[in-house]
Formats: C-alpha cells, sequence, structure tokens
C-alpha cells in the first residue's frame, strides 16, 4: 500500500508535469505553424520575444528537438510516477495495463489534443509567450539537445533523408 503523502505528492507532481506537456506540445504547434515572415515582421519591430522566437526558429532542427526532449522527458516521468503509485495497489501485470491506459488518456487529453488545439488558434501571442521559456529550457538542457542533435542528424544522413526534409513544415 502506498501512503497517503506519496500518493498526493504524485498527484501534485503528475498535475504539474502534465502542465509541462501541455506547454511543450502546444509551444510546438505554435511555434511551426507560423510563417517565417510573420516572425520577421514581428523582430524587426524591436519586440525582444519575437527575437528570441526568430532565434529560435534560426535552427528548426534544433528547435525541435529541443521541443521534443522536453515533452518526452515529461511525459516519461508522469509515466513512472503513475507506475510507483499505481502498483502499490495492484499486481505487476494489471499495474502496468492500468498505467499504460492513464497515463496514455491524460497525456493524449490534457497534454497532446488541447494543448495542440490550443497553440494553432493562439499561434501568434502563445509564440511569443513561450519564446523565453523555450529558449531557457533549450540552454539548460543543451548537453542532451546537442546529443540527440547531433544523433538524429547523424543517422538522417545515413539512411538519406534530405537535411532539408522539414523545410515544408518550418517555413
Amino acid at each position: 500500500m502506498v501512503s497517503t503523502s506519496l500518493v498526493l505528492a504524485g498527484a501534485v507532481a503528475t498535475g504539474l508535469l502534465l502542465l509541462c506537456s501541455a506547454f511543450f506540445s502546444s509551444s510546438e504547434t505554435a511555434v511551426f505553424s507560423l510563417s517565417p515572415e510573420w516572425i520577421d515582421e514581428q523582430a524587426a519591430t524591436g519586440d525582444s520575444r519575437a527575437m528570441v522566437l526568430q532565434e529560435l526558429r534560426d535552427d528548426p532542427h534544433r528547435l525541435l528537438v529541443t521541443l521534443l526532449v522536453g515533452n518526452n522527458v515529461v511525459n516519461i516521468a508522469i509515466s513512472s510516477i503513475l507506475t510507483v503509485l499505481i502498483s502499490g495497489y495492484l499486481s505487476a501485470g494489471s499495474a502496468v495495463a492500468t498505467t499504460t491506459v492513464i497515463t496514455s488518456f491524460l497525456i493524449l487529453i490534457f497534454g497532446e489534443i488541447v494543448p495542440k488545439a490550443y497553440g494553432l488558434a493562439n499561434a501568434e501571442n502563445w509564440s511569443l509567450t513561450i519564446a523565453s521559456p523555450v529558449r531557457l529550457v533549450g540552454r539548460a538542457l543543451s548537453p542532451l539537445i546537442t546529443l540527440f542533435d547531433f544523433i538524429t542528424r547523424r543517422m538522417n544522413a545515413l539512411i538519406s533523408v534530405d537535411p532539408d526534409i522539414e523545410k515544408p513544415y518550418t517555413d
């Protein structure tokens, strides 16, 4: 049996992590739905948020890696926390199955679908709002992001993926 304080802490942590998942998902959709021309126009006005956004979009692959690394770390943490909590009440097999269903539901609704819809509906304002926090995450996770950026670029080169494959989605 899991203690009440552990369940409470796990629920709070899961809620905070779901907010982080929503942040990364909505940010990805918002930023990549904007035209480079709009970002350039906003940056030309001297808006510091737009200049950060432009800096992020200057390397769309690294930006995408940053958002995906952040989102996946958060989502895996959610699953891990819920597994610990649920395994205190159910057998191992049942705990895995139950955790998979609950985590999938929570992440799909609160960490993916609703946040992406929000990001798309509010792309311009939301992109400007999240630019600095995303840059901060990129700096904080820089070693990990650099590693994944390097590996994915090398793998893409090995399997003959055009290095500009993301261009239609980022221009």
